[in-house]
């Protein structure tokens, strides 16, 4: 898609600097792609820190790794 947009020059120069892209789309690309990762991993932490992951009463680390051998 493209986009037309006004960015600051130093905002460009530190994302070209930082994502490393062989143009300015593909560091730009590389950027919001990072972005949006650690902002899917933000969202995970505090969905876990409202409902917090809990272990089942039978479960054993050692009958896990038992059947992660098996297959």
């Amino acid at each position: 898609m493209k986009v037309t947009g006004s960015l600051p020059d130093q905002l460009i120069e530190e994302v070209r600097a930082h994502a490393k892209g062989q143009t300015l789309t593909e560091s730009l690309t590389l950027a919001l792609e990072d972005w949006l990762r650690l902002k899917k991993i933000s969202c995970l932490n505090e969905q876990v820190q409202r409902q917090p992951l809990e272990f089942s009463k039978n479960f054993s680390a050692g009958r896990t790794r038992a059947l992660k051998q098996r297959s």
